[in-house]
């Protein structure tokens, strides 16, 4: 059972009112389907649980709920408060509107705070900072200098560490956000992510400088999804009122599904970009870029960029299930081979043959699995091992 979160690697916490999942101080789970999540109260994302812990803590979640007054409740949400704290988020069958109203606009508009929080913060300093450099007889282009530093700072932070196609670390800095975007993919239904990068901090030249020069990769399938579901997290930092998170809802409906969407969202990010005028800038101009190119992962329209993050967020939760759904296959078609052999071991072979030779009686098409051994005339079995 983990302890941390997937997504910020925050501390979930622990609660003590659900004995079979200790962990987390908010839980989301539907009965009908099965899941059962995590919320992350840093960062709002929820985390989709293992498969071995999860049965046993459904049902204690829905007695709880069902026990607390203290819920509020519509035909397909609730959300329930236990005395301890612990908060239950109990999901039937919604609407994909009223699902994501629940599931992401907590987390996108938490970013919208704290992100306003911050740029207020950032403004009533600088504020100062003029202030008392024109007080103390400093100079303007002193403070726009400062200004400027500050802002070539944020655009070289690294927003991601990870690593390329071939295993070697890369860094992926914010201002990549402006040059990486989802493309078409080479089929007509498909989508892939160019990212922009640098090399990781192991990559240095005979100088021993750390290079710095950019790199792009082309990543597919379920590295796409992950790591576009990441890059959008960041290029969202800004999230979204809930104005902005209907209309990414409604742009996936339209779509019909997320896997539907994701494909339309490359062709629109190319579309943008081939017409933005900007797809031969030199090198110089790329690295100096002050705004996003249009098409890019931070050019996409605010509902756009939200939609992408839904999207491969609840692709990659369906990938993880599917997973789930073959590792349960396999281990259903193990067990029903071991049952079948137990059951065959407690049975004489006396009557497994007159059972046979009754079936044959009855219906003489029926497929007789206990035949006689053809060297002793004798009745043997002919184990069949399809489940």
């Amino acid at each position: 059972m983990y302890t941390t979160c997937i997504f910020c690697h925050g501390d979930l916490h622990r609660n003590e009112a659900i004995e079979e999942f200790p962990v987390g101080r908010r839980l989301a789970f539907d009965g009908s389907k099965g899941r059962f999540w995590v919320v992350c109260r840093r960062c709002e994302r929820w985390n989709l649980s293992p498969l071995e812990t999860r049965w046993e803590a459904i049902e204690a979640c829905e007695r709880a709920f069902e026990t607390t007054r203290m819920r509020v409740a519509s035909d397909n949400i609730g959300l329930a408060k236990l005395k301890e704290g612990l908060e239950l988020v109990r999901v039937g069958d919604p609407v994909r509107q009223e699902f994501a109203a629940w599931r992401y606009g907590d987390q996108f508009g938490r970013r919208r705070r704290r992100a306003m929080l911050i740029t207020g913060a950032g403004v009533t300093a600088v504020g100062a900072i003029v202030a008392g450099g024109m007080f103390a007889g400093v100079s303007m282009a002193f403070v726009g200098s400062w200004g400027h530093m500050i802002g070539a700072w944020q655009q070289r932070r690294v927003v991601l560490r990870t690593r390329d196609e071939a295993g070697d670390p890369i860094r992926i800095q914010r201002k990549h956000l402006y040059t990486s975007r989802l493309v078409p993919g080479e089929d007509a239904t498909g989508w892939d992510l160019q990212v922009d990068h640098l090399p990781g901090w192991g990559n240095r030249d005979r100088t021993g400088k750390r290079k710095n020069q950019r790199h792009t990769m082309i990543v597919r399938g379920s590295e796409a999804i992950g790591l576009a579901g990441q890059l959008m997290a960041r290029a969202n930092h800004w999230g979204g009122a809930r104005k902005s998170i209907q209309a990414a809802v409604a742009r996936i409906e339209t779509a019909g599904h997320p896997e539907a969407f994701l494909p339309q969202a490359a062709e629109m990010a190319f579309r943008d970009f081939r017409h933005s005028g900007k797809t031969n800038l030199s090198s110089k101009k790329i690295e100096n870029l002050s705004k996003p190119i249009p098409g890019s992962l931070a050019g996409l329209k605010v509902d756009m960029r939200l939609a992408i993050e839904m999207a491969t967020h609840e692709q990659a939760e369906r990938a993880a299930l599917e997973g789930e759904l073959k590792e349960l296959e396999a281990r259903w078609r193990e067990a029903e081979e071991i049952a079948r052999i137990a059951d065959n071991l407690f049975v004489p072979e006396s009557v497994d043959s007159f059972i046979a030779g009754a079936r044959s009686q009855v219906d003489p098409q029926a497929p007789d699995t206990y035949r006689s051994d053809p060297a002793s005339g004798t009745p043997g079995r002919q184990q069949d091992w399809s489940p």
